[in-house]
């Protein structure tokens, strides 16, 4: 996201860690970002799993009754 808008944010990290990334010459903020960012996108595939946890048994029900849609086609 290089031309995202950026907004300061006071994090509170544990010390260990903050020392141990300073150490290591890590972008912190970089870091605290990339780690949001993937938080935010497993929370919301477990929001969608959830959601269409009902298509998606319905989906596997139906593959084990009937197979699996054109695979006759199947070259493997």
């Amino acid at each position: 996201m290089p031309s995202a808008v950026r907004k300061p944010a006071n994090l509170s990290l544990d010390a260990n860690i903050l020392s141990e990334a300073r150490e290591l010459k890590l972008n912190i903020s970089r870091a605290a970002e990339d780690g949001i960012a993937s938080a935010i996108k497993a929370e919301k595939e477990r929001l969608w799993r959830i959601e269409n946890a009902e298509a998606i048994r319905a989906e596997n029900e139906y593959i084990e009754k009937h197979g699996l849609p054109l695979a006759k086609y199947r070259q493997f």
